[in-house]
């Protein structure tokens, strides 16, 4: 299956964070495939002074939705991610979203509690929507 990935940072050595994000995904979930160049942006959905550094990547995997959603947590928990976001958004030392999730020329449709996919939000954020549409065709 292929991945695409979107991964910010607002906080501590940002680009350092990504780098390391990076090494991992390919580490523990699949092949990195593409890359996106960084972007950055203000926060969304809340205010603070640390400007978030975004990338997106695309990677292939036979994992399933679920257990790449818990690996990329346990990456984002290893780098110093104390807590999900909830609702109410705060700085964050890593931040990773599956955006859109394809089998074949398929694209996966889920909906738990857990896991929305594709990512309900990604065409609203331009952090999301720019670096993606610089590794794939949207």
């Amino acid at each position: 299956m292929l991945y695409y990935l979107s991964l910010g940072s607002n906080f501590g050595d940002r680009e350092q964070l990504l780098r390391q994000a990076l090494t991992s995904i390919e580490q523990q979930i699949g092949t990195l495939l593409r890359c996106s160049s960084l972007y950055y942006s203000e926060p969304w959905g809340f205010k603070s002074e640390h400007e978030f550094c975004n990338l997106c990547c695309a990677v292939e995997t036979d994992k399933s939705p679920l257990k790449v959603l818990h690996l990329t947590q346990a990456i984002e928990r290893s780098l110093g991610r104390t807590r999900k976001s909830d609702g109410q958004y705060a700085d964050r030392t890593m931040d990773i979203d599956l955006i859109r999730v394809f089998d074949q020329d398929t694209e996966i449709k889920h909906q738990s509690e857990e896991l929305v996919l594709p990512h309900p939000l990604w065409e609203q954020r331009d952090f999301v929507r720019i670096p993606l549409s610089e590794i794939c065709s949207l």
